[in-house]
């Protein structure tokens, strides 16, 4: 399962990353000291490492069908993180670049 939250008129994020094995991209654009201010969505999935695979799908939908817009162009800021969770249901059921871009 996945989730996407999107900011269509961006938003001001944090982060608070704990334990030792996080799993997580461009949560960098989420620290006060980035040059980003907004962001536009959070990408949010189980699978473990195999999520963020469903991140970069999720990525080139919202950003191939223009709902993100920043200045004149079109670029995402969509931070991603991602839970381990193979020790519930099914851990051969993992999420893809595909899951991501059909459920964006």
């Amino acid at each position: 399962m996945a989730t996407v939250v999107l900011c269509e008129e961006g938003a001001t994020g944090a982060v608070d990353i704990r334990g030792n094995a996080s799993g997580n991209e461009r949560d960098d654009a989420l620290g006060h000291v980035h040059l980003v201010e907004k962001i536009h969505a959070i990408f949010l999935s189980g699978g473990s490492a195999f999520g963020l695979d469903a991140a970069a799908g999720s990525w080139f939908t919202l950003r191939r069908e223009g709902k993100l817009r920043c200045c004149e162009t079109r670029v995402p800021i969509v931070p991603a993180a991602i839970i381990f969770d193979f020790g519930i249901g099914d851990y051969r059921v993992r999420p893809d670049r595909e899951w991501g871009m059909r459920h964006a």
